[in-house]
């Protein structure tokens, strides 16, 4: 009798802990990890109000001032105030940069999409996806180096700019070609999501494969491409290196594409490490970083309101 039980006591701790295994473990792991991820992001986003608000609680600039003011002269001293805050300059260099590469790219990325999808779907498959996949392990510093060697020195050649090579359309072009694989990836998952049902139904109708494309197909998966330009456009504001590399870095509204400007990751990348902590420069850079978060969320956000239009059409 005795015998009996003490097989069967490391047989069921066995049993009960595999069932722990097979449906708490994983599951806790995965919500633990997911609420670290968003505590995460909370962090940071506390940190970088914390420090961005200092601009406006502890020097006393308008928020105005920030935003519309081309006034940039901060004093780079943890006593001295009373320089001027204003990242106009930055904010539309930003602006232009990445409006103008989203120009570049946009109609190149839906149509290498609707190639790889609909067009020839198995080369799509097996070649061109995977070449502008490879585009996405490249790193900034490469793209930048591109820009700066082959680039600029050809757009000085081909256009004479007062002022070089560098410029809005240097840095918008290797913007484009940055952002690219992102918006073409997506684009191309969105038309491959779209049901077979409505490619049959237009066929049957006697529609031709173009008819089919652009009238049926396009449209169903409208929101899956704008969902891969918001995400090209939000790196597209992130990027600094590359940017910086060519696009002047000139404090001064560009008179056209050909002129040198700045934008606010590279004034960032380039002045963070050379101000005195706690000083009105380093409180008004941080200041721009709380504002590149803020436009980040507000893609995220735009993000989750185009598929909840989505979903809800479906439903």
């Amino acid at each position: 009798m005795s015998t009996h039980k003490t097989g069967t006591l490391p047989s069921a701790k066995q049993s009960a802990f595999q069932k722990f295994k097979n449906e708490y473990f994983w599951r806790y792991l995965i919500i633990t990890c997911g609420l670290f991820i968003i505590l995460l992001t909370l962090g940071i986003g506390f940190f970088l109000v914390v420090k961005g608000s200092g601009t406006f609680t502890e020097f006393h600039h308008s928020v105005w001032e920030f935003l519309f003011s081309s006034d940039w002269s901060p004093m780079d001293s943890t006593t001295e105030s009373g320089g001027g805050v204003g990242a106009a300059i930055y904010i539309f260099g930003s602006i232009s940069t990445c409006t103008l590469a989203l120009l570049f790219v946009a109609p190149f990325s839906i149509t290498s999409a609707i190639l790889m999808t609909e067009i020839a779907p198995n080369s799509g498959t097996k070649i061109f996806q995977p070449a502008i996949e490879i585009f996405v392990g490249i790193p900034s510093v490469v793209y930048g180096w591109i820009g700066l060697t082959v680039l600029v020195p050809f757009i000085k050649h081909l256009f004479h700019p007062k002022m070089g090579g560098y410029s809005v359309l240097a840095a918008s072009i290797v913007l484009a070609v940055m952002i690219f694989p992102t918006i073409t990836t997506v684009a191309a998952d969105a038309i491959r999501s779209v049901s077979s049902d409505y490619r049959k139904a237009a066929y049957g109708m006697g529609s031709t494969r173009w008819q089919v494309i652009y009238k049926v197909i396009i449209p169903a998966a409208t929101p899956g491409i704008l969902t891969g330009v918001i995400l090209g456009l939000a790196r597209a504001f992130g990027e600094a290196l590359a940017v910086a590399m060519v696009i002047g870095k000139t404090r001064a509204f560009p008179a056209n594409i050909l002129s040198p400007t700045n934008n606010l990751t590279a004034a960032i990348a380039s002045d963070m490490g050379n101000s005195a902590t706690g000083g009105e420069q380093n409180m008004a850079l941080w200041t721009m970083a709380l504002l590149l978060f803020i436009i980040s969320i507000f893609f995220i956000f735009l993000i989750h309101i185009i598929s909840g239009k989505e979903k809800k059409k479906h439903a």
